[in-house]
């Protein structure tokens, strides 16, 4: 039973996909549509298959700095939430910040970020990730710390367990499927942000700068190849961390 639902929740989205692709392919066939406008499914998959090459090299300059941007918002959206559950007028301090970072674009941070700390370097691009990812990192960690039983912290309190044992017996094991969840969808964010923070400077490399090369060049059906592989590059990165959630929930329910 198990198994049958697993196979429907792959099945119907692939399936799914694939008939708006066949649909796709048939409507621009059917009308005549030309590839600087929308490009056919068959020639993307073209131009992906001749261009693989540097598909690949792109996603993995995109795919560094996003990897990197994640673990840098990931640990200090962890650690600045534990803080604030800690210190309530912390918390209240941070609120104005964090409603601030949540809401400011991405376009505005990577030319901030360029000119701070060099257009010839990467940092930039890690820290615009990083910025998207602390966000739902600290609210998803601050609100796992806070589902705590009052029960279990009276208990916690009779023996005498110092803060530091609360955190790290009670408080944090608690919030590990809240820091999953925000560690899912940062991911995406991460990915986003580091391809959007390539199309305003920085190292000539990365599917970004590549995406706006080649509509530059009028190659539209290689642009879309290079955003196929964006597209997939984001698909590896939620489904790792899917996957992570996954296996931590059926860890602890057989525990």
């Amino acid at each position: 039973m198990k198994a049958g639902a697993t196979a429907r929740t792959i099945l119907a989205p692939v399936a799914l996909g694939a008939a708006a692709i066949v649909l796709w392919q048939v409507l621009v066939v059917a009308f005549d549509v030309k590839p600087f406008l929308v490009p056919s499914p068959l020639g993307i998959a073209g131009a992906f298959g001749d261009t693989a090459s540097g598909i690949v090299s792109a996603s993995l300059a995109t795919g560094l700095n996003a990897l990197i941007g994640l673990l840098i918002g990931a640990v200090t959206g962890i650690l600045v939430a534990i803080i604030a559950n800690a210190l309530v007028v912390l918390d209240q301090m941070l609120v104005p910040l964090v409603a601030a970072l949540a809401v400011i674009p991405i376009v505005a941070l990577a030319p901030i970020f360029y000119s701070m700390f060099g257009a010839n370097v990467e940092t930039g691009r890690q820290l615009v990730a990083a910025v998207a990812v602390f966000v739902p990192m600290y609210l998803n960690t601050l609100h796992g710390l806070r589902q705590v039983e009052p029960v279990h912290r009276d208990l916690m309190r009779a023996y005498a367990a110092t803060p530091e044992q609360t955190n790290r017996m009670l408080l944090v094991p608690g919030a590990v499927p809240y820091v999953l969840t925000g560690l899912k969808i940062g991911s995406s964010l991460a990915v986003i942000s580091a391809l959007i923070a390539e199309y305003f400077g920085g190292p000539a490399k990365g599917l970004g700068r590549a995406i706006t090369s080649s509509a530059a060049g009028s190659n539209y059906t290689v642009a879309w190849a290079y955003v196929l592989g964006a597209v997939l590059l984001g698909t590896v990165f939620y489904g790792v961390t899917a996957a992570l959630e996954n296996f931590s929930l059926r860890h602890r329910s057989g525990s």
